[in-house]
C-alpha cells in the first residue's frame, strides 16, 4: 500500500446507501485499501477517494437490481458485484472474472464477508456456456459498450436487462455501438444519472432490454 496516501474518510453517504449493511461494507472498503494496490485492484492513488469514486459508485446500483439472478462481467477487485451483493442479499449474483489473483480475492471476501448470495467463476464471460442464464448482467469499467454488447448480452434471458455502469462520454459510446445493440437485439436503452445530491460526482448507467 502506498504509504503517503491515506483512506478517504467514510463519507455520510455510506451509511445512506449500505443501510443495515454498513459494517459489510466499511470491512470491505478497508480490505481494498490494504491490499487493492498489491493486487493490481485499483491505482496508486485511488485510495484518496476509494469510497466515492469507487465503492459508493458502485453502491448506487442496488435498487436498479431485481430479485434473481445477476452476473457481473469482469469483477475485478469486486466493483461493483460485491458491494451490490452486500447491500442485496436477496439477489443472487455469479461474479465473472479470468484473472486467477483476482479471483481468489474475490472468493477470499465472500468468505470474509460472509456472504451466500455470490458465486465466483474464473472465465471470460464468452467461455462461460451460460448463455440465457441471467436476469440482469452489469459490468464496471470493462469497455466501450460496441465491445461490451456483445460479450454481455449473449448471457441474458429473452427479457433480460443490461445494467452497466459507464462514464460521462457514454452517449458516444452508444452512438458507436449501433451495430452491436442492432445485433444483439437491444432495446429501449436508457442513460440512468444517480448520485445528485447525494454524491459530488454522478454516476451513469446504460440501462436496456435484451431479446
Amino acid at each position: 500500500m502506498t504509504d503517503h496516501l491515506e483512506l478517504e474518510p467514510e463519507p455520510s453517504a455510506a451509511a445512506v446507501l449500505f443501510g443495515e449493511h454498513l459494517e459489510q461494507g466499511r470491512a470491505f472498503t478497508e480490505a481494498l485499501a490494504r491490499h487493492g494496490e498489491e493486487l493490481g485492484l485499483i491505482g496508486p492513488l485511488e485510495l484518496p477517494r476509494l469510497w466515492t469514486r469507487h465503492v459508493l459508485n458502485s453502491a448506487l446500483m442496488a435498487p436498479l437490481l431485481r430479485p434473481g439472478r445477476v452476473a457481473d462481467v469482469g469483477s475485478g477487485a469486486g466493483l461493483p458485484g460485491l458491494v451490490l451483493a452486500i447491500i442485496r442479499p436477496d439477489v443472487s449474483l455469479t461474479l465473472i472474472e479470468p484473472m486467477e489473483r483476482r479471483v481468489a480475492w474475490l472468493e477470499r471476501q465472500v468468505d470474509e464477508l460472509g456472504l451466500s448470495n455470490v458465486e465466483v467463476l474464473r472465465a471470460r464471460a464468452e467461455d462461460t456456456k451460460l448463455n440465457g442464464t441471467f436476469d440482469q448482467v452489469t459490468a464496471r469499467a470493462v469497455s466501450a459498450l460496441r465491445t461490451l454488447i456483445p460479450i454481455t448480452a449473449p448471457l441474458l434471458r429473452p427479457g433480460g436487462e443490461l445494467v452497466l455502469l459507464k462514464g460521462a462520454g457514454v452517449d458516444g459510446e452508444i452512438g458507436s455501438a449501433e451495430k452491436a445493440i442492432r445485433k444483439y437485439r437491444v432495446r429501449d436503452g436508457e442513460v440512468l444519472v444517480l448520485g445528485e445530491g447525494v454524491l459530488a460526482e454522478v454516476t451513469r448507467v446504460y440501462r436496456a432490454t435484451v431479446g
